[in-house]
């Protein structure tokens, strides 16, 4: 799964963000329901992808995500930015926008 994603990723056009996280996570999980509301404000405009680290491993290695949570944006399969940690949604949404 991981290789074909990150296979698909690279072909699709449009704006794809993507979240690595875990379940034991804390930040990952004070994040959750940030991610609920992009999702929600940016459904139509942009994917919204979530892993769990320990599930993904190998897409995780990929990405190069050694911290979580871990976002990536995509623009017709090309990485334009990445960022590690907790962050405001507002900070996605106009980031995500800024990409559309």
């Amino acid at each position: 799964m991981d290789t074909k994603f990150l296979e698909k990723l690279r072909s699709e056009n449009g704006v794809t963000l993507v979240e690595m996280y875990a379940s034991w996570c804390p930040h990952c999980h004070n994040m959750a329901p940030v991610i609920d509301d992009v999702k929600a404000l940016m459904d139509g405009k942009a994917n919204i992808y979530q892993f769990d680290i320990d599930e993904y491993n190998d897409l995780a290695e990929q990405l190069g995500a050694r911290s979580i949570p871990s976002f990536y944006i995509f623009k017709d399969g090309e990485q334009v930015w990445k960022y590690t940690g907790e962050i405001d949604g507002n900070t996605i949404v106009g980031k995500l926008q800024e990409y559309i």
